[in-house]
């Protein structure tokens, strides 16, 4: 296991875990609304520091898992708490940690009931999507892995819109058939090995027939989550009905978890399956992105127009991970980053506007952005985000995934390209009905423009957008040994199994 590890003398990793989950805990002894915001705010800045701390102590040069923390748990099951990061998930980590305190800012005034009881489930979450990130053992992995349902169930079912019951048991039902698909090729893999660390899980040598069952159940599990077409369903309805906080957390980082998982799990622990079925993949992540797109370009309501945007967005994900070469998986968890910082910043923006018009109806908001310039001003900038505007973030994600696809399948690459005209298409009409737009609703006038508190939301999501746009390097330089290694060692299997044959 040491050989796999370089261990961390101080418990950073557990800190990050154990500080969110004390404070929900702190919470049920506080009846102030105002001291549990408060309270909340600062366990999640706590976090985001830490992380900070994290990304800051990360060694780019080696591909081990880093700052790792090993304890015994359940050893007759050979069950151990171990959590250590690389260059992938501790991306993921700093994204999450960052945006949970601008979701508590987020949810300041839009949630005034239950106030303790929502800032106790921001706090689960966090731990659990963070734990989700940081497992170096299969069956802690899938603790958080189901942790994180219960808040996000929660968040949905008694703080969401007026379907809210619909969309948050649509929500378990879809997570928790995942859920069982999982525990099912859990099982499976310690039975043929005896062990649950996942770094001992990897690149071993079984049957063709076992690692497709295995992918198989791999695949949908975490399909459902990222979503990819056709599992997709539940995630418009949770977008519409979920509070803001609860739309930003789903888009930033919840679907990354099934991403991660595919990186973590099916491409290392099966991986014939895996260059088996990956021809096949990158063909329906297309179909996700045009179905996404022309999805998007009929909706009236903003937030089911950027929910089927980030169908498509996920597609051109699952299509750089699938290509399986360097540029196109950097390009795919660049991409999941960018779309954690825009996406989430267009949901803060649509939440914005909705506080104030109390709908979410392009026809509604026409033309508000005349009578709120700052609010006008930070959708456009993030909307040419969305879009790929050169100089922002997702341009530099999406031009290494499709400079990776162009590199292995042309045909693949021009499929790909009418997505992004789509994506164009819908964000234009966006921004042309709510900022430029003439009003159809004589009571915007008297519409007041963003306070302090929300320019402060959005200033730093704004700054991330630029930052990578601009100066990508150290992100990409951050995952780019963790990736080779990946990478490297998938084609050594193939090579080698190339020789096997008869």
């Amino acid at each position: 296991m040491d050989v796999l590890l370089i261990r961390g003398g101080f418990p950073l990793i557990s800190l990050l875990l154990l500080f969110p989950l004390a404070g929900a805990f702190v919470l049920l002894f506080i009846r102030s609304v105002s001291l549990a915001r408060f309270w909340t705010l600062a366990v999640t800045c706590l976090v985001a520091l830490l992380s900070l701390r994290v990304i800051a102590g990360f060694d780019r040069a080696t591909d081990k898992f880093q700052m790792a923390e090993a304890h015994g748990w359940i050893p007759q099951l050979h069950i151990n708490y171990i959590v250590g990061v690389d260059g992938i998930s501790v991306l993921l980590v700093v994204l999450t940690a960052c945006l949970m305190p601008l979701c508590v800012l987020a949810s300041w005034k839009s949630v005034s009931e239950r106030v303790v009881g929502f800032m106790a489930c921001l706090l689960v979450m966090e731990t659990a999507m963070i734990g989700v990130f940081v497992a170096l053992d299969v069956v802690l992995f899938y603790v958080f892995w189901e942790f994180m349902v219960i808040p996000m169930y929660l968040l949905i079912a008694i703080w969401g819109g007026p379907r809210k019951v619909y969309a948050s048991v649509k929500f378990f039902l879809y997570t928790l058939a995942g859920s069982a698909l999982l525990l099912v090729a859990i099982i499976a893999l310690y039975l043929k090995n005896g062990s649950f660390f996942i770094p001992d899980m990897m690149w071993e040598n079984t049957s063709f027939t076992f690692q497709v069952l295995v992918f198989l159940a791999f695949f949908l599990a975490f399909a459902i989550k990222i979503p990819m077409f056709p599992f997709h369903t539940w995630l418009p309805a949770a977008h519409v009905e979920a509070p803001t906080a609860g739309s930003v957390i789903v888009a930033s980082i919840l679907l990354k978890t099934g991403i991660y998982g595919m990186l973590r799990f099916c491409l290392p622990m099966t991986p014939d399956a895996t260059l088996f079925f990956a021809p096949w993949l990158l063909w329906l992540s297309i179909i996700a992105i045009i179905y996404g797109g022309f999805m998007a370009l009929a909706q009236q309501d903003m937030t089911k127009l950027i929910a089927y945007l980030s169908v498509g967005h996920m597609g051109f994900v699952t299509l750089g991970t699938f290509i399986l070469n360097t540029r196109g998986v950097e390009g795919a968890v660049l991409q999941m980053i960018n779309h954690g910082v825009t996406t989430g910043a267009l949901f803060l923006c649509i939440g914005m506007i909705h506080a104030r018009t109390c709908s979410r109806e392009l026809g509604a908001a026409a033309g508000v952005g005349r009578f709120m310039p700052w609010s006008a001003t930070f959708l456009a900038f993030f909307s040419l985000s969305n879009l790929g505007f050169p100089g922002t973030n997702t341009f530099i994600g999406q031009f290494l995934i499709l400079a990776g696809v162009f590199k292995a399948n042309i045909l693949l690459a021009l499929a790909a390209i009418p997505g992004t005209v789509l994506v164009a298409a819908t964000m234009l009409r966006l921004l042309q009905r709510v900022v430029w737009g003439g009003s159809n609703n004589p009571d915007h006038s008297p519409l007041a423009d963003l306070n302090f508190r929300e320019i402060g939301i959005l200033c730093p999501l704004l700054l991330v957008v630029f930052w990578i746009g601009l100066g990508p390097q150290p992100c990409i330089d951050m995952m780019h040994t963790s990736v080779v290694s990946l990478l490297d060692e998938l084609h050594r299997w193939q090579q080698h199994q190339v020789t096997m044959l008869p």
